[in-house]
């Protein structure tokens, strides 16, 4: 409309690769975010993983108030598919799609989108109570193996940071900003756009952060490491990264250098909350001898922490397909990369609900309290289109990540020894 251009998918996908244009596509119009990906909220590169690529699906997924962004998105909009392009590209399961966008009305419809804030409110006081009873515990034992506890700040970053709490986009962001930058002492603002893009492209590699430790530490997946093994590329002794991994594949020691950075160098509003964030833990900890002393608890507190964190949120990706970016559909992508983990009590505890990452990973916007009664009507989906949904009990998804990392050093090593 508007005297738009018509264009196809491919013809966005040449113009990106011959002139360096961004465009992509979105309910059949297309979209030049050449400049605009530089200020998308969400992030520069997950707009950018999408270029010359139908984006829907993932945009329907990642905005919560899409009547409110459209209002932007006119002046981007230079043109649509011509009549007799189709809807659907050709790398992607056209029923399964349709299917799955019923399914997104339904959900809808039953209000599974819908918060229930006494729920949250509740988990922030759990975590609240767990960090007020270390302390307390610290005051009454002492120095020791006693005091850590460790809490739960960091699944509840993660529902505000998926904009999940409440109601209003803005309240999310000023709640992860708190939680996140104040009561966690991480980088929000990092977070998220390292966050969005892991969902937007999950176990893409070169897409998905997520993925960095390849081939630098680690060597993920059958293609990738036979790939790596071929050119001859050795950065570590990859046939032993099962054996490593728990030391090496956790995010602490360079979010704790990063934080320490901020301590002394608050440069900018992110540094300022984690200048507040180490405030308020010197000051707890102050009967401690030295500053050295409450330094080297708040590294052990982050080391047991990260290492938690490291185990839950990998059993559900590492065991599953790692690949480029073959520019499935939506639930095919988000298939090939998520698993489950068996409900129970304390599995939906320890995890923060991310046992459910199926569900998480295809409505992301979901709060995760509405994951087990949505979870039915995916695996019907899956069934009908032969798609695998893959469950398996927590120790088993602890063992399949040694297992598979173990799997694919032999890849790497089979194709390095033999290339």
């Amino acid at each position: 409309g508007g005297g738009a251009g018509r264009t196809s998918p491919r013809n966005a996908e040449q113009a990106l690769e011959t002139a360096g244009n961004r465009w992509l596509v979105i309910n059949r119009k297309v979209y030049d975010v050449s400049q605009f990906y530089l200020r998308h909220p969400g992030g520069t590169r997950v707009i950018n993983h999408y270029a010359g690529q139908d984006a829907t699906d993932a945009f329907t997924a990642f905005h919560k108030d899409q009547d409110f962004v459209k209002k932007y998105m006119g002046s981007l909009l230079i043109g649509e598919l011509a009549p007799d392009q189709p809807s659907c590209e050709p790398t992607k399961n056209e029923m399964l799609t349709h299917d799955f966008r019923e399914l997104l009305s339904t959900v809808k419809r039953m209000g599974f989108l819908k918060t229930n804030f006494a729920f949250f409110a509740f988990m922030f006081l759990h975590s609240l109570f767990l960090d007020f009873g270390s302390w307390v515990v610290i005051w009454y034992f002492g120095k020791g193996w006693v005091p850590f506890l460790i809490n739960q700040y960091g699944f509840l970053q993660h529902d505000l940071g998926h904009v999940s709490v409440f109601k209003k986009t803005k309240w999310n962001r000023f709640g992860h900003l708190i939680v996140s930058g104040v009561l966690k002492g991480g980088p929000p603002t990092w977070w998220k756009s390292m966050h969005n893009q892991h969902h937007a492209k999950p176990n893409c590699f070169r897409k998905d952060p997520d993925l960095n430790m390849h081939p630098l530490l680690f060597s993920l997946g059958k293609n990738l490491s036979a790939e790596l093994g071929k050119q001859k590329k050795k950065y570590m002794p990859y046939q032993h990264q099962h054996k490593y991994f728990s030391q090496w594949g956790q995010p602490s020691p360079s979010q704790l250098f990063f934080l320490l950075c901020c301590r002394f160098h608050s440069v900018s509003q992110e540094c300022q909350r984690l200048e507040i964030h180490f405030t308020m833990c010197f000051g707890a900890f102050s009967y401690f001898e030295s500053e050295h002393c409450i330094f080297m608890f708040l590294c052990l507190h982050r080391l047991l922490e990260s290492t938690w964190f490291l185990w839950v949120s990998q059993m559900n990706h590492i065991p599953m397909n790692i690949d480029y970016d073959k520019n499935l559909d939506w639930v095919s992508a988000q298939l090939a990369a998520t698993c489950n983990v068996d409900q129970s009590l304390f599995n939906d505890w320890f995890t923060g609900h991310l046992n459910f990452q199926i569900e998480h990973h295809l409505f992301p916007t979901m709060p995760r309290h509405n994951y087990w009664k949505v979870a039915p009507l995916v695996k019907s989906l899956c069934a009908k289109h032969d798609v695998k949904y893959e469950c398996k009990p927590l120790l088993t998804a602890f063992g399949d990540i040694l297992r598979t990392l173990k799997e694919s050093g032999e890849h790497w090593l089979d194709a390095y020894t033999h290339a």
